[in-house]
């Protein structure tokens, strides 16, 4: 009797909840551009502040500043970018015009200076006091340094040289202007240079670029005045920050670009060109200042002894000191031939020239040409001794320092006479060199790897992982010993799920000990000490905890400027457990005997986790399918205070819920998938199902899905708001039967959702875009279960796609099918019965599916002519299908007007095959082209 009381009780209390859910509404198209995310976040040194954007789909951001200590908080309409400063007393950021103002102005084609203007503020963390500073193009400020603010303003019309003195009065400054000088910038405006606790300005005008040093003592700033003002000094000025005075460091009109100070601010680097902007030839040189010089001086030129013959410094490397300022690494290149100016454009043949030998094909050359013409090779520049020395070059192109330049040796890679076979495998093996940096001397590593190099934090190993092997090797730089470190551990290092026919990729690495000392390795799910000099054994650093719980632990690197990890250190690791998906974190102490401890562990998804410099305080977002990605903060991540609010708005709509769905496949495996159901979900009812589909998708269960116009994959939150079961299946495959393999999963689970009585059998379709794209296809070939499909950018014809190229890269199409997502794992000519077997478009009479195909003629990964061979093939055939091609978009839609288009479309197709809806003119009748930007036919037919 009470057992009946209680259930009583208990649905009673319920009917309120499910009534509010059935009286809530559906989502439907107007809702995306006001849906939120968190766009940018960030934490003081400090611990005390943290500042994130709130970001709409499409309209104005709010930047919210907030104090973790005592919760106070202040939020800024439009802004974005936030700085906090080093010593937590100020954030500058930018303010956004008015979103509606800015589509004003591109409706009405204004040219850009007549668009409107970014501003920028600084909140004064103290009193909340807001500054504002119209018409800012740019601010910076100091990266290790508090209380300077550099920005650059627009220029007044009527700020001539009769207004100003000839020496600057500095005021303010900005941190976006990464190109640093680089030609082509922005017109020179006013630079201001502020102190930030006593409001004191200096203003320098007609700046054209501007580079501030990390601890902010010193600001490199380019002049370029107008030629008819004879007062201004153009060149390169070095302002004193402490003193609020300028220093000429070069004279007279110039290219000067990619300046950098070493870590103090006592040294300073640039490229200088002084030829015309008419010259057929420009050359760079490296100039070269350090404090106490009266000006810098020409380093590095074309004749400098060191620099190979007939090469140059190049403008296009990024030049950067090593940490102790005793190198400074630079870029070369072989000097380009003059431009012929005989040469008439319209006399001449196009024609681009393709060659059996070319080490790349002519679609790699051509959508590289712009790097190509930029490439450059490492060198290095002494100051104490005034001397350079070429590092890199054409046989031995790229070079990463250790220790953050201070080491002896750099590593040196080169694929040189591998690179044909990318075609067909997708990679290309390497061999590895160590680089003397004193003398340019190389030794050889490892010749012809098929697997990837790295070099440790401080330079003493170099560490690859070989594929064919399955191993991971380290290489001594002092002795040259080469020891196989990974043989002694006792599970598998790659992938143990590989279902491509090609080596299991490794869980890859964490990072390295201080000194070197030990590699940190991962596996499946746990991760292990190893010693690089093989006198240690391996230890499993997380005790086991990983593998015997089913849980991946990650290390989080909390600190961007880490380059190793410290004895005692204490790491937070991420983790997901297999079983449930749980999300959450464990803390593990380095050199501890004690197993990694559990933090907080629970059906969410937790990212994008930050700790404060100086102070043990986080932040983090956490998420599910429920809940939306909001910031969480403070000192205990398992008591973290939620931040934000995002989206109160969702409460008025019928949301859903995810739980897994476990089912037995035809091929006898056990698999997963997510099964999506209405929030009003009852099981009285029967609901049509939509199936999506790509590879494995049951990691993304605690994922927040927010109703956002996709790029044409299935837009799972606003279907199931309409009354829609949704369900994501896994798919596991066998080599040389892809095709088979989705129809193993997707059909098995389709078969297994339907003995559910609340599934409506006769109504369930399918949706995938690209590789899921490509299984639609196939599975309308090969059963008819399906009522209606959806296919975007699917490959048709493996025979014609096999030899095609994904434009995007330039690449051949080969290696996908013998080694990687296409899995068929031999050559067309090896076993065309595979190609044909597996190719929708030799079964296409088989079909009786209604189906959509939705492929763009700007599509990079899968060429759209194999849509265009699938529609005619259709269509001859009398079989109902549409295609839609988004006119110059991409493989998966980038234009937010297509991705909303499609998204109606869509719901549109769906609802009248599943639900009974009537059809709209696109789908009933078409659209001509002649109606084409006038007639959309979303209309439904009378």
């Amino acid at each position: 009797m009470i057992r009946s009381v209680r259930r009583a009780a208990s649905l009673f209390l319920l009917l309120p909840v499910m009534a509010a859910a059935q009286s809530k509404k559906p989502l439907d198209h107007t809702v995306y551009d006001g849906w939120q995310s968190i766009g940018v976040k960030t934490i003081s040194d400090n611990g005390h502040w943290t500042a994130y954007t709130i970001t709409p789909q499409e309209g104005d951001a709010t930047l919210v500043v907030r104090n973790l200590k005592n919760d106070r908080e202040i939020s800024v309409p439009r802004g974005v970018s936030p700085v906090i400063t080093q010593d937590a007393r100020f954030v500058v950021f930018t303010i956004k015009p008015l979103f509606s103002e800015v589509r004003q102005g591109r409706i009405k084609k204004k040219k850009p200076d007549e668009m409107p203007k970014d501003s920028m503020g600084i909140i004064d963390l103290e009193s909340f006091h807001i500054t504002r500073i119209p018409a800012v193009k740019s601010f910076k400020t100091p990266e290790k340094g508090s209380g300077l603010l550099a920005y650059l303003i627009a220029q007044p019309k009527a700020d001539t040289a009769k207004d100003r003195p000839k020496r600057p009065i500095p005021r303010i400054i900005d941190a976006a202007d990464a190109d640093d000088g680089k030609p082509g910038s922005a017109d020179p405006g006013n630079l201001v240079i502020r102190h930030l606790r006593t409001g004191v300005e200096d203003t320098i005008t007609s700046v054209a670029s501007y580079t501030l040093s990390e601890p902010g003592n010193k600001i490199a700033v380019v002049v370029n005045p107008p030629k008819k003002d004879s007062l201004a000094e153009p060149g390169v000025w070095l302002w004193d920050v402490a003193a609020r005075r300028a220093d000429t460091l070069s004279r007279g009109h110039g290219s000067f670009v990619q300046f950098v100070f070493d870590e103090k601010g006592t040294q300073l680097a640039f490229f200088c060109s002084r030829d015309s902007a008419a010259a057929l030839q420009k050359f760079h040189a490296l100039h070269y200042y350090r404090n106490g010089q009266d000006s810098a001086h020409m380093a590095v030129t074309r004749t400098t002894a060191g620099m190979p013959k007939n090469w140059s410094v190049s403008d296009n490397g990024v030049p950067r000191f090593s940490k102790n300022g005793e190198k400074l690494f630079f870029g070369t290149a072989p000097i380009p031939a003059p431009k012929d100016t005989t040469i008439v454009d319209f006399e001449v043949a196009k024609v681009d020239i393709w060659h059996y030998k070319d080490d790349y094909l002519q679609t790699m050359q051509l959508k590289n040409l712009d790097r190509e013409l930029k490439k450059n090779f490492t060198a290095v520049y002494y100051p104490k001794d005034q001397r350079m020395v070429q590092l890199a070059d054409e046989q031995l192109e790229n070079l990463v320092t250790a220790d953050e330049g201070n080491a002896l040796y750099a590593l040196g890679t080169t694929d040189i006479n591998h690179r044909i076979a990318m075609q067909w495998t997708g990679s290309t093996n390497k061999s590895a060199y160590l680089v003397n940096t004193q003398t340019g001397e190389r030794k050889l590593v490892k010749a012809d790897l098929d697997g990837m190099f790295s070099i440790s934090a401080q330079g003493r190993y170099v560490l690859w992982f070989d594929m064919q092997q399955g191993s991971w090797f380290s290489y001594e730089a002092a002795t040259g010993n080469t020891r196989n470190i990974s043989s002694s551990i006792p599970v598998q290092l790659t992938d143990e799920e590989m279902d491509m026919p090609d080596d299991p990729r490794p869980y890859g690495y964490t990072g390295w000990m201080e000194g070197d000392r030990y590699v940190y390795l991962n596996d499946r799910y746990d991760i292990w000490q190893v010693d690089p000099s093989g006198r240690e054994a391996p230890v499993m650093i997380t005790k086991g905890l990983g593998r015997q719980t089913k849980t991946v632990l990650r290390n989080v690197r909390l600190d961007r400027e880490e380059r190793f990890l410290k004895p005692r250190q204490t790491l937070l690791l991420s983790a997901q457990q297999d079983s449930t998906r749980y999300g959450g974190f464990y803390s593990l102490k380095l050199n501890d005997k004690k197993a990694p401890q559990q933090i907080v562990m629970g059906p969410y998804s937790y990212t994008g986790a930050e700790k404060a410099k100086d102070a043990e305080m986080y932040i983090f977002q956490r998420h599910n399918f429920n809940e939306s990605p909001d910031i969480f903060g403070g000192a205990n991540i398992a008591k973290a205070e939620r931040l934000s609010r995002l989206n109160p708005q969702q409460a008025e709509y019928n949301w859903g819920t995810a739980e897994l769905f476990t089912w037995e496949t035809y091929n006898g495996k056990t698999t997963q998938g997510i099964l999506y159901k209405p929030e009003d979900f009852d099981p009285a009812k029967k609901y049509p199902v939509l199936m999506y589909f790509y590879e494995r998708l049951t990691d993304g269960l605690y994922t927040y899905q927010a109703p956002a116009p996709t790029p044409s994959r299935l837009n799972i939150t606003f279907f199931v708001s309409r009354g829609y079961v949704v369900l994501a299946p896994d798919i596991r495959y066998e080599t040389g039967h892809p095709g088979k393999s989705a129809y193993d999963y997707v059909v098995s689970g389709a078969e297994a959702l339907a003995k559910n009585p609340w599934i409506d059998r006769s109504n369930m379709a399918i949706q995938g875009q690209s590789w899921g794209g490509y299984q639609v296809a196939y599975l309308i070939t090969a059963t008819p279960l399906f009522k209606a499909a959806w296919a975007g950018a699917p490959v048709a014809n493996m025979t014609s796609a096999y030899g095609g190229i994904r434009w995007e890269s330039g690449m051949n199409r080969q290696f996908q099918y013998e080694h990687t997502q296409s899995r068929i794992g031999a050559t067309l000519w090896e076993k065309p019965e595979l190609y044909i077997e597996n190719s929708p478009l030799f079964h296409l009479p088989k079909v009786t599916t209604p189906v959509v195909l939705m492929h763009n003629d700007a599509d990079g990964a899968v060429p759209w002519y194999q849509s265009i061979e699938m529609f005619t093939g259709l269509r001859r055939l009398g079989k109902p299908v549409w295609m839609l091609n988004y006119n110059n978009d991409a493989h998966n839609l980038m234009q937010r007007a297509n991705r909303k288009d499609i998204q109606i479309r869509q719901q549109q197709f769906f609802d009248h095959y599943l639900k009974g809806a009537p059809a709209p003119v696109w789908l009933s009748k078409g659209v001509p082209a002649i109606e084409k930007g006038k007639n959309w036919g979303f209309d439904y037919v009378d």
